[in-house]
């Protein structure tokens, strides 16, 4: 299994973090989050020591990592670009924005750039049904967005 985090990482979240927590009640999702946000994933040897430290099952842990799309559980890109396949925007034409985006970056959908840059998600509605289709960058969504627009979105946050 392919490790994500030093030893060095994981005991200072051990020491820094979780300690933070021992006085919650249910402080599983909020650790889960700081965690996310530390490192960008939740890997499984993060699972292993949120484990042993609030004396839950890693199963557990697991279920609640795969579950929720907001946690991961490899390193994410810097940048999280989804195309929305919603119904609205699936009608006005988001699946050619989907092969625009995986082909300008040469990356398929669920994968990390190699440069990390961008991870590509898969995304359903994002309630911006009016604006389809729409490209979403992080929290920012892009409306309207023709096949033409995609690279010119993409080298926005490649500039930055």
């Amino acid at each position: 299994m392919e490790k994500y985090l030093t030893t060095k990482q994981l005991e200072d979240f051990r020491t820094n973090v979780l300690p933070k927590y021992k006085m919650e009640k249910n402080p599983l999702m909020q650790v889960l989050q700081e965690a996310q946000s530390l490192f960008g994933c939740v890997p499984y040897e993060l699972q292993q020591t949120i484990s042993e430290t609030l004396n839950e099952s890693t199963a557990k842990i697991n279920g609640v990592v795969t579950f929720y799309s907001m946690f991961s559980v490899k390193p994410m890109g810097k940048n999280i670009l989804g195309v929305c396949t919603g119904t609205a925007c699936y009608v006005k034409g988001s699946s050619r924005l989907v092969d625009r985006v995986s082909e300008y970056l040469n990356t398929p959908y669920g994968k990390t750039t190699d440069d990390g840059l961008f991870t590509l998600s898969d995304t359903r509605c994002v309630g911006a049904c009016s604006m389809a289709p729409v490209i979403m960058v992080n929290e920012k969504i892009y409306g309207n967005v023709s096949s033409d627009e995609v690279s010119k979105i993409i080298e926005e946050y490649i500039k930055k």
